[in-house]
């Protein structure tokens, strides 16, 4: 092959097409495909090590494709450390362990709906709506918008992705409008209810509080990463258990496996294949020169697959020995709803396998959209019969 292109169809399809490639041939690659072109990372230690330089790999014009200014966590240090300590409290290990009899309720009666069925979609009917009830619950969005919140957010993901956002700036807006009126709806309220977005209205530091923009940045990232990352960790995980019975077998078995399963997931399949920085000079790896202001791509996924770190790493593996994979980044910019991803999708599978453990695949479906993010778009499961 020439070169390495997230765009080629066959990368499309299957997201580690050409990882072997990229990480023996040219760890460092330059993609031109796109505007502005970027520089790719795949090796595990250069990823690493440029998820811990933000002084020269920096968040400031986004963590995505294309240049976009600073906003709620999406920046650096300091206005980057201000932003998360007023969210870190929601996302406390304390905060997560007392949302699991919530995510618990709300995974037993998504299942509910769909257990006199035959056969159902994981994707649309389970991953999809539970983490985005989860929340926009948290943020205090009424039962009434959550439909719509996830339609919105379902833009945001796709405009960060595009060349041309242009398709998507109907719906961008909107979101903005909507989270600017519960914004505004709290500050004139005596007695706001409390919920995350009345915790940033009302938080301060050193006398000052945030505006109404800044609020909207951090709603706007926690709304897409709390919820389209964890849809796509638990459709990948259940797709790639039942593509290998024996695996889905094992967990039904073995629920004290289901823990290292969506380890193995995050891994192997991770929701965020890889997000961006910007340097802020020029810089040299492995060789190559990389120029002041060059966009480049954090490969986690690459990363993921890595030899010098993973032994048999193309192989989806429950007795994989526990690794530190890149998939919620580390550094300053770890995700901050990690645990919260993990808990969800935990608990969406062993409630899973109990319920439905004569689970089959009908077919792979298809993958979401943005080429910097992997996930089933379907996956159609049924009772019982044979994978085809």
């Amino acid at each position: 092959m020439v070169g390495y292109s997230p765009f080629d169809n066959a990368t499309l399809r299957d997201h580690d097409h050409d990882y072997g490639w990229l990480l023996r041939e040219e760890p460092v690659s330059l993609f031109q495909g796109y505007d502005p072109p970027f520089h790719i990372l795949s090796r595990y230690d250069d990823v690493s090590a440029a998820l811990r330089n933000i002084e020269v790999f920096s968040s400031h014009q986004g963590q995505g494709p294309r240049y976009t200014p600073p906003s709620g966590m999406v920046c650096d240090p300091p206005m980057h450390t201000l932003h998360r300590s007023l969210v870190q409290q929601a996302f406390s290990p304390g905060a997560i362990r007392a949302l699991g009899p919530r995510v618990e309720a709300q995974t037993a009666e998504l299942l509910d709906a769909v257990a006199g069925q035959a056969g159902f979609d994981i994707h649309d009917d389970f991953a999809f709506p539970l983490p985005v009830v989860i929340i926009a619950e948290m943020l205090g969005v009424p039962g009434e918008d959550i439909q719509q919140f996830k339609l919105w957010s379902d833009a945001s993901v796709e405009a960060m992705g595009a060349e041309d956002p242009t398709p998507w700036l109907a719906e961008l807006q909107a979101l903005g409008a909507y989270i600017l009126g519960q914004i505004r709806a709290r500050r004139a309220d005596s007695n706001p209810p409390d919920d995350l977005i009345t915790r940033m209205v009302l938080a301060e530091s050193d006398g000052v509080r945030l505006e109404d923009e800044a609020i909207l940045g951090l709603v706007s990232q926690l709304l897409v990463g709390g919820n389209e990352t964890t849809t796509s960790l638990i459709t990948n995980v259940v797709w790639r258990l039942l593509e290998d019975r024996r695996l889905w077998e094992h967990i039904v078995a073995e629920p004290a496996l289901i823990d290292r399963a969506v380890e193995e997931s995050l891994r192997f399949d991770p929701p965020v294949l890889g997000l961006f920085r910007t340097t802020t000079r020029d810089v040299t790896v492995r060789g190559v020169h990389i120029p002041r202001g060059g966009k480049v791509m954090l490969h986690y996924a690459a990363a993921n697959r890595d030899p010098a770190v993973f032994e048999h790493p193309d192989r989806f593996s429950l007795d994989r020995p526990p690794r530190k994979h890149l998939s919620f980044a580390i550094g300053v910019h770890v995700c901050i709803g990690q645990e919260m991803a993990r808990l969800e999708a935990r608990i969406a599978l062993r409630a899973l396998a109990a319920r439905f453990p004569d689970l089959v695949l009908e077919s792979r479906g298809e993958r979401i959209k943005p080429f910097f993010l992997w996930g089933r778009r379907r996956l159609p499961v049924r009772r019982g019969g044979v994978y085809r």
